[in-house]
């Protein structure tokens, strides 16, 4: 099984990217992670939906058929850390790849919403870019510490 964050863009908030980073390298411990950054469409005189688009495809083009993809999106699914912890391990002993998707400032296009298997919300609320990657990798190392049954996760 191999995890991948892809997302649009790079974190533009030091203090965000370190502690993405952070939790990435956590998470990586338990689960064997890759992080894939597309570039982010120029929204200058083009409209939301052409940047969902170019964005989406670019997204698409990094995860491949057989990988489950999962779209974060604010109007997927929510679980709690012990739902998502027994949901990612039950993928792990199928020997599912898995694919978390992280639109940019207009979100996900529907070609990458209808593609996702899962649609996975992060919070009730719509967060930036950036905050949804921090979300998901911190949450990507608590499932890991949950399955291990390790302190972090109180």
């Amino acid at each position: 099984m191999k995890v991948s964050i892809v997302a649009v863009g790079k974190p533009r908030n030091a203090a965000i990217a370190t502690a993405i980073e952070e939790y990435e390298r956590r998470a990586a411990h338990y689960w064997p992670l890759e992080v894939h950054e597309v570039r982010e469409e120029p929204a200058k005189s083009v409209s939301a939906d052409l940047v969902r688009e170019r964005e989406g495809s670019r997204l698409s083009d990094v995860v491949s058929a057989s990988t489950h993809l999962v779209a974060c999106d604010p109007g997927g699914a929510s679980k709690t850390s012990e739902e998502f912890s027994a949901w990612l391990q039950g993928e792990r002993e199928k020997g599912v790849d898995v694919a978390f998707v992280i639109g940019g400032a207009f979100g996900l296009s529907p070609a990458v919403r209808k593609r996702a298997r899962t649609r996975l919300s992060l919070a009730p609320w719509t967060l930036p870019h950036e905050l949804a990657r921090l979300v998901l990798a911190e949450q990507l190392y608590r499932a890991g510490s949950i399955v291990k049954r390790e302190p972090y996760h109180k």
